[in-house]
């Protein structure tokens, strides 16, 4: 359950309103603002984490995506990153998540969000044994609920699907050490809070805490955390992040695809980026 590299080239858009055109009596016509937006982004990073745990084995990645959003609130999405095949076996080397969800005020100064969000593995596949591929995917599907208020956001995701492929046939390979057969994870979830501090002149403090909790696999339950700053820079965001997490080494890591070199996949690292929206 763990993520494989390969470069994709997405493609980053923005739709803009119409410009006021001027009245024949010179009188400026009133505007009126497209109940439509589409931004598109694009970036490298050092390390792709997700959850705290390394996807791309510890290596750069390559990410990059789209949003649609109404003025109603309703929102569709689509994020890519390269992933490693070591992790993510058999397949494009590629993560591609969909998702749409409705965002709105609950209360003055309080935002809420819920939606769904499905993560693919184009034809990945779990080896049941070294370079036996079986028929199992890692692919997963959560719904969420998010708040925010100022500078602090929380949201629960709930995982509908069995949790990235864990289930009771694929618990002795799904991981780094094999775990014995208790049925499905369908109903893990994930806590993400998040706090963000405006240090003025564009510097922005970020501060994560996350836990994982594996329904049925309470061994692979975790915590993980960042701790990082971002910069607009030319219109470029740039940012360094320390992140990490106390997940057991003995289930998160990937080796190469002999087995070996083995790489401790939840172990704290410095993670730089380097970003464009559009």
């Amino acid at each position: 359950m763990i993520k494989t590299s390969h470069v994709l080239a997405p493609l980053a858009l923005t739709l803009f309103c119409s410009a006021a055109l001027a009245q024949a009596s010179g009188e400026p016509a009133a505007a009126e603002a497209s109940a439509h937006t589409l931004t598109g982004n694009l970036s490298l990073v050092s390390d792709y984490r997700f959850r705290g745990i390394a996807q791309s084995w510890r290596q750069p990645a390559v990410q990059g995506g789209f949003d649609y959003t109404h003025a109603s609130g309703w929102y569709l999405g689509n994020w890519n990153s390269s992933v490693s095949s070591n992790s993510y076996n058999n397949g494009a080397s590629l993560e591609v998540d969909l998702y749409g969800g409705y965002r709105f005020d609950l209360a003055p100064e309080w935002g809420a969000d819920l939606g769904l969000l499905h993560y693919l593995y184009p034809s990945a596949r779990m080896n049941s044994a070294p370079a036996q591929p079986s028929a199992n995917a890692y692919d997963n599907t959560e719904l969420y609920a998010g708040l925010s208020h100022g500078p602090f956001s929380a949201k629960l995701s709930y995982a509908v699907s069995d949790y990235f492929g864990l289930k009771g046939d694929t618990a002795a390979y799904a991981y780094w050490s094999a775990l014995p057969n208790r049925g499905g994870s369908r109903g893990s979830t994930y806590l993400d809070l998040n706090y963000n501090l405006d240090l003025g002149d564009q510097l922005t403090l970020g501060l994560h805490l996350g836990h994982t909790s594996v329904h049925h696999y309470g061994e692979l339950s975790y915590t993980d955390y960042k701790i990082g700053l971002t910069q607009d820079w030319h219109g470029l965001n740039l940012g360094a992040a320390l992140v990490g997490s106390n997940a057991d080494t003995a289930y998160y890591q990937a080796g190469n695809s002999a087995g070996a070199d083995a790489r401790k996949l939840g172990r704290p690292s410095v993670v730089l980026s380097l970003g464009k929206t559009f």
